[in-house]
Parts: C-alpha cells; structure tokens; sequence
C-alpha cells in the first residue's frame, strides 16, 4: 500500500517529535510542535520549557541530532523532507 504525502504525514512526525521531547523534559506540559510546510521540506519547531531546553538539545547536540536522524529516516518513508528546529522563547 503506497503512502500518501498527506497532512497526517506531518501530524505523524509532529506527534512523533513531540512524543520524543516529553519524554525528555521536566516540563512536558510545555512542550509544542508546530509545521511549518515549504515546498521542498517541512520544519518542525520545536518549544520547550526554557529549563529544559539543555535536554533537548543534549550535549554537544547528540539529542537533537538523534532526533534529526529519525526525523530523516521517518520521512524517507513519506517522500517527504522534515528538518526539526529548536527554538526558546
């Protein structure tokens, strides 16, 4: 069964992102996704509680990273790009 590039695509790996990143937090009821869809890619950004903005990104990066990789991964399965962004407010 061929996958559709659809919006539950995008709901999937924001569900996906956000599921990861509670686990990760002290504060998960600060957690937030938003899509933000262009033509060629589709950025997830990611808010977290400032506090937990250290776990998130891990040291030296290696969270974040992992959570890119399998943001990549996910998305060869849709046909379609995902970049994740994490951003404090």
């Amino acid at each position: 069964m061929p996958l559709e590039i659809s919006s539950s695509g995008v709901a999937q790996m924001k569900e996906l992102v956000e599921s990861i990143a509670r686990a990760l937090v002290d504060h998960p009821d600060d957690v937030q996704v938003k899509s933000v869809e262009g033509s060629q890619v589709t950025v997830l950004e990611l808010r977290v509680h400032p506090e937990d903005l250290g776990k998130v990104i891990g040291r030296q990066g290696r969270t974040a990273k992992a959570v890119r990789t399998l943001l990549g991964a996910a998305g060869m399965k849709l046909k379609k790009r995902f970049t994740l962004e994490i951003l404090e407010d």
